[in-house]
């Protein structure tokens, strides 16, 4: 039997949560789902610039569940890129960090 996932602490959650290529219907695209861990992962290595073993602290995980979290993100996100699809951002199993000002 496998480990329960351990609820993962977001600092915040995206104002938008829906991307899509200019000019193409919504009827004719493809989405991936971004999960909001996935999201803070991007956020604290890509944009804060941390590393993995800080950004995992800050999300109560361990550094190699950072890693995978991580790994997916950038996979679904090139997907996005390269083949013109739409990024919707939505689930997983996630909490706010409340002692996070706004």
């Amino acid at each position: 039997m496998s480990r329960p996932k351990c609820c993962r602490k977001i600092g915040c959650a995206p104002d938008n949560k829906y991307f899509k290529p200019r000019g193409i219907p919504f009827a004719q695209i493809n989405a991936i789902i971004l999960t909001l861990d996935e999201f803070e992962a991007i956020r604290l290595a890509d944009m804060e610039g941390l590393y993995q073993e800080k950004a995992a602290e800050k999300m109560n995980i361990s550094r190699q569940t950072f890693g995978r979290i991580i790994e997916s993100a950038h996979k679904k996100v090139a997907d996005v890129l390269i083949n013109g699809k739409a990024l919707k951002i939505e689930g997983g199993e996630v909490s706010m960090d409340k002692t996070k000002p706004v």
